[in-house]
């Protein structure tokens, strides 16, 4: 098969300026794509400022041959979100795909977690995947489309403890993504969800020894199964306008791509449904193994 190029594409990654997204701007940008390098080089709590991270990387980028421009502003603010698309526009005169991967953690128990702590991560995770989208989508809508990738996690599964306020926004942004995926078609925009896998600094050994109270050391070995190089490749695939998908969430890392999405049985149907014949039935209605996805935009089409 060819290479998927991205020559003559223009694509806006946040968060770009350290771990996956630093690895996904470095192989779009391989791949001839012009660079948006989005990152105001916040503290894993999202505290703090430095220019350094998205400028090592766009003048990594530029040294390589390539093409790319350095932004600092948060995507938790609209009108930070509005920035980075309008350098996009003013450096290379368009957009193509944007990747929300701009993330904070800060994993406790919930019954130690603060209001402030929800609060930020809706803000960062969630409402920033809002704000950049909403900035990119009127233009996909003028210009005949346009691709998102928005960044879940497998943390709103609930595959690890102290996950509440990290996986509560990460679920958020997976309703996002869906819902906005019954809708983007009509403009020739494909919505789709990216969970990495990958050793990062929100999880470092420091990070997963807190989460499973367990010593750090004992998560060492993750680094070199998950360096970020082996999650980038499904992002830049559903950015790339080869893709046939919409509305689906891949999940990568340490050399795997499998997809996970949800799944509805048929459950029980009754006329005079009671709440004794669900207790009576609920084996059943609790049983998954025959059930189907559940289809992107179905609702609309019923």
């Amino acid at each position: 098969m060819a290479e998927l190029r991205f020559d003559g594409k223009v694509v806006l990654v946040t968060g770009a300026g350290r771990g996956a997204g630093r690895s996904h701007a470095l192989s779009l940008a391989s791949r001839g794509a012009k660079v948006v390098v989005a990152d105001p080089g916040v503290a894993i709590d999202g505290s703090g400022f430095s220019a350094g991270p998205a400028d090592e990387v766009a003048s990594e980028i530029k040294a390589a041959g390539g093409e790319a421009v350095a932004c600092y502003e948060s995507v938790s603010e609209e009108q930070g979100a509005a920035a980075m698309v309008q350098a996009a526009l003013d450096s290379f005169g368009r957009l193509d795909a944007v990747i929300n991967n701009a993330g904070i953690a800060k994993p406790e128990r919930f019954e130690v977690h603060t209001a402030d702590e929800f609060r930020r991560m809706i803000d960062v995770h969630y409402l920033g995947t809002v704000y950049v989208t909403q900035a990119a989508w009127g233009h996909f809508m003028q210009n005949g489309g346009g691709r998102i990738v928005n960044t879940v996690s497998e943390g709103a599964m609930g595959t690890l403890p102290m996950m509440t306020a990290y996986g509560g926004a990460k679920g958020a942004v997976i309703g996002l993504t869906l819902a906005l995926a019954a809708e983007g078609p009509k403009y020739g925009i494909s919505v789709n969800g990216f969970a990495p896998r990958v050793a990062s600094r929100m999880s470092s050994p420091t990070v997963l020894g807190h989460v499973h109270d367990l010593p750090p050391e004992r998560f060492s070995p993750l680094g070199n199964v998950f360096p970020p190089e082996l999650c980038s490749p499904a992002a830049i695939y559903l950015a790339h306008e080869a893709c046939p998908l919409n509305g689906a969430m891949l999940v990568c890392g340490g050399g795997q791509v499998m997809r996970m999405g949800f799944k509805q049985n048929q459950g029980l149907t009754s006329a005079n449904l009671t709440v004794e014949e669900i207790a009576e039935n609920i084996a059943s209605i609790a049983d998954m193994a025959e059930a189907a996805d559940v289809e992107v935009g179905m609702a609309s089409r019923s």
